[in-house]
């Protein structure tokens, strides 16, 4: 009995000293909500409200009654009707629509001769399972429409054949759009935590408070914190970008110049958060916690596993401060179409712009904890 006394009393001490300091309170309440609120409203694999464009140039009955069922199967939302094919280029490469349905000239002509029509499919293949789970759904409507075809006209063969074609991932390879998508997540994970654990290392050691005593201002102390985080995190960049082209043989369409101008950025951008969490933080405990709270968020809405546009649109909102979400799309846009400098200019000026703001922030809130 005075064994389990003493153990009682120890657990009643440990969870006494985590529930008396507001930091740990914070951290074993706050993540499990915020995260659980996260998977709620941002991880669905299901599409809704997937923007395509039409180019029927039949512009028949069948053809209306095709793109009918589509406009209201409640998962696709027409934004534009072409006049001609090469309107169907610009609307995927600014990812406006995420596919074009292109109805040939003899499509209803084709229909009642008992003849099979083809619909052509165009669809970003930048995101894989984004694309596949839309044709697939393109493939249920496209069923459906047969088998009402099919008892009203009669015919053997299946009326329509879809024929896809994916944009700049021919094969729909998961990991032509996975593996890039990981050198902004893997370096964001990286950077975060060395950032936040270098400082909170020294609070501890206590080197930190000798580090005060030198002739270094706040300003010079910061940036001596940043640019090894920054060197580092460029040099697990070249490690990732050396696996995908030599050992996954993902073909590299752009300007290396490009891609690592884009990802500095966005590594300034991750030592700024990762300094506002060390200025938090006066433990390395706390401080990998903190790192953890704010990488969680960041990897649900950078848009790499659920596509941003069938996030709600509050939640949309929330990721335009996500500097994961504009490097995973300089990414995958320089690496799989080449974009050029001003291609991705719409994600580069937001990420310098949080950049900017993580670091300014970062060092206010870092000269208010020395002074």
């Amino acid at each position: 009995m005075e064994s389990l006394r003493r153990i009682a009393t120890l657990i009643w001490k440990e969870l006494w000293a985590i529930l008396k300091d507001p930091r740990s309170r914070f951290t074993v309440i706050g993540p499990p909500i915020l995260q659980a609120l996260i998977f709620g409203y941002a991880a669905t694999y299901d599409l809704n409200q997937v923007r395509y464009a039409v180019y029927d140039q039949d512009r028949s009955e069948a053809s209306r009654q095709f793109l009918a069922d589509m406009d209201g199967s409640g998962t696709f939302r027409r934004v534009a009707n072409l006049r001609n094919q090469k309107e169907i280029g610009p609307l995927i490469d600014s990812k406006t629509v995420l596919l074009v349905v292109q109805i040939g000239q003899d499509f209803e002509r084709r229909l009642l001769s008992g003849q099979p029509a083809d619909l052509q499919v165009v669809a970003d293949g930048r995101n894989s399972n984004t694309a596949g789970t839309a044709l697939n759904y393109i493939g249920t409507i496209t069923d459906s429409f047969n088998a009402r075809w099919q008892q009203a006209h009669g015919g053997l063969p299946p009326p329509v054949q879809t024929v896809p074609r994916a944009w700049y991932n021919p094969n729909l390879e998961t990991r032509w759009y996975m593996v890039p998508g990981m050198i902004g997540m893997l370096t964001l994970v990286q950077m975060v935590i060395i950032t936040a654990m270098s400082v909170a290392r020294e609070r501890e050691q206590g080197t930190f408070d000798q580090l005060l005593v030198t002739p270094f201002r706040p300003i010079e102390i910061m940036i001596g914190k940043s640019v090894p985080s920054i060197l580092i995190g460029l040099v697990q960049v070249t490690m990732v970008l050396t696996l995908a082209l030599f050992w996954f043989k993902i073909p590299f369409q752009g300007s290396l110049a490009i891609l690592y101008f884009g990802v500095l950025l966005f590594l300034i951008a991750a030592v700024g958060i990762g300094l506002m969490v060390s200025s938090l933080a006066a433990t390395m405990q706390q401080a990998l916690l903190g790192s953890f709270l704010t990488i969680m968020p960041f990897a649900m809405l950078s848009g790499l596993n659920t596509p941003i546009a069938n996030m709600p649109q509050n939640v949309q909102y929330i990721t335009l401060i996500n500097p994961l979400r504009y490097v995973i799309s300089i990414i995958h846009r320089v690496f799989l179409e080449a974009a050029s400098l001003s291609g991705i200019a719409s994600d580069m000026w937001p990420l310098a712009l949080i950049a900017l703001c993580s670091l300014s922030i970062a060092a206010w809130m870092f000269r208010r904890r020395l002074v």
